[in-house]
């Protein structure tokens, strides 16, 4: 460094172009909810996301710690390698499989409303066969039947599973 030469530090540099602590510290957080949610995946879907080696060791680490601080240690190593890749196609990676999974429990909860229906509404069988005409009447008419004898006979739900397995193949699930 020469005598004319100013002295490089970081009061040279303007304060409003810097991120704030705070916001550094959100930001961190955020990364480390981020990888939080990655060690709750299954491992297949962990595998699936292409992370880096590093990465992927320290979240199926995470996954058998039970001590709470050790668990509260290695999520903060998570936050911290975390820093090192691109958090958005992670994200939105993530967004995609949680819409799914949640149209996949309404599609669930649909059937079972319907499965409810026939069993104690008879004229929800006409609007059943109206609303989806491929089912085989006869199959669905001798398993509601069947659901009620088993019910008079205390006899396990054989045919109330076999009704929702019918209307699972009935009702098409409407992919994402």
């Amino acid at each position: 460094m020469t005598v004319s030469d100013p002295p490089q530090d970081d009061t040279d540099i303007d304060p409003e172009s810097r991120p704030s602590k705070t916001r550094l510290k959100q930001e961190m957080h955020a990364l480390q909810e981020l990888g939080e949610q990655l060690v709750e995946l299954e491992p297949a879907r962990i595998t699936e996301l292409d992370l880096p080696e590093k990465l992927t060791d320290a979240l199926f680490a995470a996954r058998k710690i039970t001590s709470h601080g050790a668990r509260r240690r290695q999520m903060q190593f998570i936050g911290k390698l975390m820093r090192a890749i691109d958090p958005v196609p992670v994200q939105e990676k993530l967004n995609v499989w949680q819409h799914s999974s949640v149209q996949h429990t309404a599609w669930l909860h649909q059937l079972e409303r319907w499965r409810d229906r026939l069993i104690s509404d008879e004229t929800a069988v006409t609007e059943f066969m109206r609303h989806y005409p491929q089912v085989d009447a006869t199959q669905l008419r001798t398993l509601l039947r069947n659901i009620e004898k088993e019910k008079l006979a205390s006899k396990p739900p054989k045919s109330f599973r076999a009704l929702f397995q019918l209307l699972r193949q009935t009702i098409p699930e409407v992919p994402v």
